[in-house]
């Protein structure tokens, strides 16, 4: 099959490639990959000197199961599908029930495709939060795949969703996603927020964290800016309404026992739908991954990149 795989000596650190098809264990489906979208995590992380060429990357992809899992589990032959995993940007892929979560047949497989990283994480870390109903709730980074996907599932949940983005193009947007106020910085923000799901890092965690209100999380998801997160001396004080606030690290595949195949149906359903956007905002065939490696290397993305397998 053809794979797009780690290769250090071109362009993006990427190329395509034949690659050895999988051989799905008894508990993993077979499936025929239409689409994928990157994150910048992985693309960035294509580049680092230690991964070695050949390796297939990719967390997202959609298409359709071609071979059921021998043991009965998960969707059946011909269902569309999207999945979760490590080797997603190929022409097929393995996946546990666990991963795949189902979709209607009629659904564009690159919306699907955004889903699992990108939504999965919004939705579980916006669970975590507990009840969202009147909150106000900060989401940094709000422009990108994670922040956009929390921005709108906030919204539905009731929440007064406060939305930080630097792009003074996404203040619209943003708006019409659900977002009840827009800022380019965490520090611009007059009013103390109840929680915080943050994608930046940075100075950003350190203003978002100073603006929690009395016994507020700051969830941090994403390291987007890459630099280090400096706190001042007085930061972590509980005095002036400042008393039991909490920072919460967070990894989606922290606990492999969680199954995600409910959340990504339900997130799958509602891409289809129409009831979330899933924020394309670059699309092509998968010859052209370069193009879409670039610009979100050189962070000129807004939203999420996906790649047409077909």
């Amino acid at each position: 099959m053809r794979a797009l795989v780690v290769d250090h000596s071109s362009p993006g650190h990427l190329s395509l490639t034949d690659v050895p098809s999988p051989r799905p264990a008894a508990h993993e489906a077979l499936v025929r990959v239409e689409a994928v979208s990157l994150n910048f995590g992985e693309v960035h992380g294509a580049t680092r000197p230690e991964i070695p060429d050949g390796t297939v990357l990719g967390w997202d992809a959609a298409g359709v199961v071609v071979q059921a899992a021998a043991d009965g589990s998960g969707p059946a032959e011909g269902d569309k599908v999207v999945t979760l995993g490590e080797t997603g940007w190929a022409e097929l892929r393995a996946v546990p029930a666990a991963m795949l979560g189902t979709a209607p047949k009629d659904a564009d497989p690159g919306a699907l495709s955004t889903v699992p990283v990108a939504g999965l994480s919004a939705l579980h870390v916006l669970r975590r939060m507990g009840s969202l109903l009147g909150r106000r709730v900060m989401v940094t980074g709000a422009s990108g795949g994670v922040g956009r996907y929390a921005v709108q599932l906030a919204a539905r949940a009731g929440a007064h969703v406060v939305a930080i983005s630097r792009s003074p193009a996404q203040a619209d947007v943003l708006r019409a996603l659900g977002a009840r106020e827009v800022h380019p910085e965490p520090a611009a923000v007059q009013q103390r927020v109840d929680a915080v799901l943050d994608n930046v890092g940075g100075q950003h965690l350190v203003d978002a964290f100073a603006s929690l209100s009395a016994g507020g999380s700051l969830f941090n998801v994403g390291r987007s800016s890459e630099v280090d997160v400096v706190l001042p001396p007085d930061a972590l004080m509980g005095d002036e309404g400042r008393h039991d606030r909490s920072i919460r690290t967070f990894f989606l595949l922290g606990d492999p026992t969680i199954d995600f195949s409910a959340d990504l149906t339900w997130l799958a359903g509602e891409i289809a739908a129409g009831r979330l956007d899933p924020g394309i905002s670059w699309r092509g065939p998968w010859t052209r991954h370069f193009d879409a490696v670039e610009i979100l290397l050189d962070r000129r993305l807004h939203g999420k990149a996906v790649l047409d397998l077909k």
